[in-house]
């Protein structure tokens, strides 16, 4: 099933080639990067199955994933930091970091569909979907590589930062997460503008 196939759902002003879907994952998290990405699907190289990343299991997703590299037109994926969240707002900063994405596509895109109910700015024809990721199929596989590059990043962070349970929960602010910072305080990875780490910090 494909984007274009799905008008029935919302109004869409594009149907040529080098549709772009884009979706970020991480915008709730206490610490990490939030990560974006953007994928132009290949009509003749179906991915069969995709969905909202968050309803597959870790497992699917990285075969998907892996279907989504091998066989898209473009991809891309890309970031802003732990520090660039802090000075700027998570919400702008999952904004630009959507904006890297689709900046990172080669070939560009025509249009582009975007996760939610906000539009980076930019100069792409493009349009937001709520849902999306649930209702667009390039979105779908944006939402997957962008959480299966996370949970691996948050993965790694558990190694260099052990005992806060980041390959658990990856970053989210669960109560055993909760109970580490108390414990442990805060490293270099936590998002200092957000409240309960915000509420531990020497206050100046």
């Amino acid at each position: 099933m494909w984007g274009l196939e799905m008008n029935d759902l919302f109004e869409v002003d594009y149907t040529g080639p080098n549709l772009a879907g884009v979706d970020e994952v991480g915008r709730g998290p206490l610490a990490g990067d939030v990560v974006a990405a953007a994928v132009i699907l290949d009509p003749g190289q179906p991915v069969i199955g995709l969905r909202d990343s968050k309803k597959l299991s870790g497992p699917r997703r990285e075969e998907l994933a892996q279907l989504i590299r091998e066989r898209a037109l473009a991809w891309s994926v890309a970031r802003a930091s732990v520090a660039e969240i802090d000075e700027i707002n998570i919400l702008q900063a999952s904004l630009l970091a959507m904006h890297r994405a689709v900046q990172g596509l080669n070939p560009q895109p025509a249009y582009v569909l975007v996760d939610g109910n906000r539009l980076p700015r930019w100069d792409y024809a493009s349009q937001a979907v709520v849902k999306g990721d649930d209702r667009v199929p390039a979105i779908a596989a944006a939402s997957i590589l962008a959480k299966v590059q996370r949970d691996s990043e948050l993965v790694a962070l558990e190694k260099r930062y052990p005992g806060y349970g980041f390959a658990a929960h990856k970053g989210y602010p669960t109560a055993a997460h909760l109970r580490a910072l108390q414990m442990l305080g805060v490293t270099p990875v936590h998002r200092r503008s957000f409240a309960p780490v915000k509420k531990l910090l020497p206050q100046a």
